[in-house]
């Protein structure tokens, strides 16, 4: 027995050293600094960028599996309404559209705006649909609307196929402002990223939006140039409710579109732009700060 006062000792046993060769370190580590969260969580949107990959190619998977028609509803969608928009708005309205045949018109800014409407929608509810991934594994949340915007890109360039078909149904060739495309895709990506970001964060804490989002998606479609030329809107009503009309972020990138796929048959005026472009920088940015401040209550909300 050992004396009275005196201390026991106790053995612990420790793991065994790593064997040469072994991984003993992980990938990388999970690191908290007081005062560095904003930079640790930017750099973050790297290191899970395997996680934002994998989100986009589920929803795409997701969107298309068990259907009948798989991918062709990406085209359906957007041929359907050009067509009863030519009907429409040319027979009906004999509205005009200069040297371009008018479903190539209308397509040409159905595309824009089809990839808009189906980011906010599919954004607008992403974090709602994960929720049980929200509460349970950290990561930086803006992964998932951003994949859900992603969605809606490949939906995009799956009904450009179409336009493909219009050139050669009418003998229309565009020239080399469609290798402005790229720049009104980026554009169009920043308006629908900025817009989802909104409406995302709104979604968590007010459900109510996820009733709002249609509404807005139906309401957009007329307020945009989507059936007309936007010049109308200057000829019709003057130049001051032109540029009212341009603060429409929509506006712009559907303009812009046109310009490069109707071979400059569409004319993209330079201060309808420069509203356009300063309305989506300040609808990303406000989305993101907006986003960001709001995303440490997402856990408990959703």
């Amino acid at each position: 027995m050992p004396a009275s006062g005196s201390s026991q000792s106790s053995s612990v046993a420790l793991p065994p050293a790593p064997a040469p060769g072994d991984e003993a370190a992980p990938e990388f580590d999970l690191v908290i600094e007081a005062g560095r969260a904003e930079a640790n969580y930017w750099r973050d949107l790297w290191r899970y960028r395997e996680l934002f990959y994998f989100l986009a190619w589920r929803d795409i998977l997701v969107r298309y599996k068990q259907t009948a028609l798989g991918v062709a509803w990406a085209i359906l969608q957007p041929l359907a309404t050009t067509i009863i928009g030519t009907l429409v708005f040319s027979r009906l309205a004999k509205m005009p559209s200069g040297d371009v045949p008018y479903p190539i018109l209308i397509f040409a800014g159905m595309l824009p705006w089809q990839f808009f409407a189906s980011a906010l929608s599919t954004s607008g509810q992403s974090l709602v649909s994960n929720a049980n991934l929200i509460t349970k594994v950290y990561f930086p949340r803006v992964i998932v609307p951003a994949a859900a915007v992603i969605t809606a890109l490949v939906d995009f360039l799956i009904a450009s196929g179409v336009l493909v078909i219009l050139y050669l149904w009418y003998q229309f060739l565009p020239d080399w402002r469609l290798l402005a495309v790229p720049t009104f895709v980026l554009l169009a990506f920043a308006a629908s990223l900025g817009s989802g970001l909104w409406l995302t964060a709104l979604t968590v804490k007010y459900r109510d939006f996820r009733f709002v989002v249609p509404f807005l998606v139906q309401f957009g479609l007329y307020l945009s140039p989507v059936f007309f030329r936007s010049d109308l809107i200057l000829e019709k009503f003057g130049r001051t409710a032109f540029l009212l009309y341009s603060l429409n972020p929509m506006v712009s990138v559907i303009e812009g579109f046109r310009w490069c796929l109707l071979a400059g048959s569409s004319s993209l005026d330079p201060v309808m732009l420069t509203l356009g472009l300063t309305v989506t920088v300040l609808l990303l940015f406000g989305g993101i700060r907006y986003f960001r401040r709001t995303e440490r209550s997402f856990a408990d909300l959703v």
